[in-house]
């Protein structure tokens, strides 16, 4: 007898097989395996549904453990397929019969409290600042590509060489100016935290005024991809209970496309709690860094002369349809060129935790992404995510290619403190 097993499946209804997604998908771009593509993936994630075939089937999962989650099929889906949703649910489903991968639930652990992941990152800022991972990365690249990547990886988190704290030279925000909430975040917060400096000063030379939440956690994003939905919803309400006592109603800015995808999808995750209305009302003041400051302006800074292209990430784009914002901040920067770069709306291959459990999948998706970097020829490549940003560098990197990888809003505070 079919055990039905309930999650979005209603989210799936819409599709009706057209294909427009194929061409928009980086896995079916590599393999050319419609199970490998969001219409192939969304036929056995009906038969799941319908019972048809188990949680722990070998091919259902691995098909939906190959899917970044880009949610690139999403923006080209004629019909508005939420695929995003029902593949997080399928991984909810899948996790409870089979047990998450030993990395992926290692690194969930670390990163569930503010306690473990402190030691993990001064461990990391250290080896950061030895030089060692960034001088071993290109001794390794042929022997061990695995171990190349995780080094270089470590290496593209570190600021800019010779950068100091950043202080805005611009007019200071007053008490009297609007104030808004950050969510600081666990990898952003642990590996960069210059990029929260840097928004900090944007956002101050721009009249903006950033109020502390202490309390605040990781914002559950990686537990929800991994499928441990009951970890992603516990981090929700520790967040929700810390910005509404230091930050009620107060704007929540992201500095992290795949955090603020996940915190404006609290209303969806805790809509069946006694929280549902306050996570809806949270969810509608979430707004990326580069909103604000597209809003207020950004007023401009000093000139600098640099080529900087701009790869958006998939969660800012895709996730949240925040599109022209981060190209309005280096726009009004005086003197910088905007260079065009090729597939800028593909996924790069980071995707949360996959390069670590897909690492030769996840870089054949970053392949065309170096290449079109190498074309372009930029002194900047600017991204808003911190997975995209050691990942990306990581390629750039270990490809040799003479660019920096850097936030948007990194940028823009150079501009505002020379």
């Amino acid at each position: 007898m079919r055990t039905a097993i309930p999650f979005r499946l209603p989210e799936l209804d819409p599709c009706v097989h057209c294909g427009f997604c194929l061409p928009a998908c980086p896995t079916y771009e590599v393999t050319a395996d419609e199970a490998d593509s969001p219409r192939g993936r969304i036929v056995l994630m009906r038969a799941l549904a319908r019972g048809d075939l188990p949680p722990d089937d070998p091919g259902l999962t691995h098909h939906l453990d190959r899917c970044l989650g880009c949610r690139g099929c999403e923006s080209v889906c004629p019909s508005g397929v939420t695929y995003g949703a029902a593949l997080e649910d399928a991984r909810a489903v899948i996790a409870e019969s089979r047990p998450i991968p030993a990395a992926e639930r290692a690194a969930l652990w670390v990163l569930a409290r503010p306690e473990r992941q402190r030691v993990l990152w001064a461990l990391s800022r250290l080896a950061r600042r030895s030089g060692l991972p960034r001088r071993l990365a290109a001794g390794a690249g042929g022997a061990a590509p695995r171990l190349a990547g995780l080094l270089a990886m470590l290496a593209a988190t570190a600021p800019r060489a010779g950068a100091t704290r950043h202080t805005p030279n611009g007019r200071p925000a007053t008490s009297a100016g609007p104030r808004c909430a950050m969510l600081t975040g666990c990898v952003m917060d642990g590996l960069f935290r210059h990029v929260h400096e840097a928004a900090a000063v944007a956002l101050d030379a721009n009249g903006v005024t950033v109020t502390p939440v202490p309390g605040q956690v990781c914002c559950g994003a990686l537990a929800a991809h991994a499928g441990d939905a009951t970890q992603a919803r516990a981090l929700a309400r520790e967040n929700l209970r810390a910005f509404d006592a230091a930050a009620p109603g107060l704007p929540v800015v992201v500095d992290s496309a795949g955090c603020g995808a996940m915190l404006r999808g609290y209303g969806a995750l805790l809509a069946k709690g006694p929280l549902a209305d306050a996570a809806a009302t949270f969810s509608a003041r979430v707004r990326d860094v580069s909103e604000v400051l597209a809003e207020r302006g950004p007023r401009p800074g000093a000139a600098l002369s640099l080529r900087v292209a701009y790869d958006a990430p998939c969660h800012l784009l895709h996730a949240q349809k925040v599109a022209t914002p981060p190209l309005q901040l280096l726009a009004a920067i005086p003197g910088l060129e905007l260079v065009p770069l090729d597939g800028s709306d593909r996924c790069c291959g980071s995707a949360g935790l996959y390069a670590l459990v897909e690492p030769e999948l996840s870089q054949a998706v970053l392949a065309p992404k170096l290449d079109a970097i190498a074309r372009a020829a930029p002194d900047v490549l600017a991204t808003g995510n911190p997975g995209c940003l050691m990942h990306i560098g990581a390629g750039v990197l270990l490809r040799g290619l003479d660019v920096e990888v850097r936030h948007p809003v990194e940028v823009l505070a150079w501009s505002y403190t020379r």
